[in-house]
């Protein structure tokens, strides 16, 4: 019930857009007791734990052969291991947030050139359009405070970028997947139980070797880490997947457009960051690009997918 009212009244794009975004805020406030590959990894061990308790208990706990767990595995490995640990990196690193999310933003571009040779999803020249207005508007809102950090080396900017690649080839990977066997597609809450598991042991050994699981299990960072498990790894990732569903994946992907002038708009309510003009028109010009990509997607013939998995 508290569902269908949160989904009639705000849409499931502010949902997933608010949700999505809270991650690099919790991230934030748990990296000062951990390190970041340790971080992600007790993230991902607990929330296998959990899932697979919840699968047990339900007796759905099942192996999916060797071909889809091989194949889960890797989407995961991308969509979770890979491109939270190049964030998070780039984090504790000392860039900012809102700098994090412009790069890893520039996702719906490299969508949108793949999505046509890899899938076949047209793109129409109003969606081009609103792509790169959305990428105008994040480069508003960003350069300003690029161009004022000296502090910062370059690599620490550079290395979010492999979030996006990562992201992108487990989006695409799982989309043709979907469509070449979607009579063997697991249940969403399997799918993340294998995905986090092996998530957890590709994060095992790098964890270890560079930060000995270095973790102050203090009250703030339990309550940090209760948060991204159960409203980040849950809650937006199911929002994701029901978007997926919906609509085509050049027009999910431009909501993350919107993640720097949101993760701002966060960081400015929750660590008093600076918040400048140009945030603002950042975010009213990403708005409009996602707007355009909304308003004008094509929807004939479209065939639903499903996100990363």
């Amino acid at each position: 019930m508290m569902n269908s009212i949160v989904l009639r009244w705000f849409g499931l794009e502010l949902l997933f857009v608010l949700l999505w975004n809270s991650g690099f805020i919790g991230a934030e406030y748990g990296l000062p007791f951990s390190g970041p590959l340790s971080l992600l990894f007790w993230r991902y061990l607990i929330l296998a734990g959990l899932l697979g308790t919840w699968l047990a208990l339900r007796g759905r706990l099942n192996w999916p052969g060797r071909d889809a767990a091989v194949f889960t595995a890797t989407v995961g490995i991308l969509a979770h291991g890979v491109w939270l640990s190049c964030a998070l990196v780039s984090l504790d690193m000392g860039v900012p947030a809102g700098i994090v999310a412009l790069v890893t933003a520039l996702q719906p571009l490299l969508t949108g050139a793949l999505s046509g040779p890899v899938l076949g999803e047209r793109t129409n020249a109003w969606q081009w359009l609103g792509l790169i207005l959305g990428f105008c508007g994040v480069a508003i809102a960003v350069v300003a405070r690029m161009s004022q950090d000296s502090t910062v080396g370059i690599l620490a900017y550079l290395i979010p970028f492999g979030s996006v690649v990562a992201i992108t080839i487990a989006s695409l990977m799982q989309r043709h997947r979907e469509r070449q066997h979607r009579e063997s597609r697991l249940a969403d809450d399997a799918t993340l139980f294998y995905q986090s598991a092996a998530t957890a042991l590709a994060l095992l050994i790098p964890a270890w070797l560079f930060e000995g699981f270095s973790t102050e299990w203090t009250l703030p960072f339990v309550a940090t880490m209760g948060w991204l498990i159960l409203v980040v790894s849950l809650g937006a990732y199911w929002a994701m997947w029901r978007l997926l569903v919906k609509h085509d994946a050049t027009r999910v992907a431009s909501l993350f457009y919107l993640s720097p002038p949101v993760t701002m708009l966060m960081a400015w309510a929750a660590f008093g960051d600076r918040l400048v003009v140009t945030d603002v028109i950042g975010l009213i010009v990403a708005g409009v690009g996602v707007v355009l990509v909304y308003r004008f997607g094509t929807s004939r013939g479209r065939v639903p997918m499903e996100a990363p998995r």
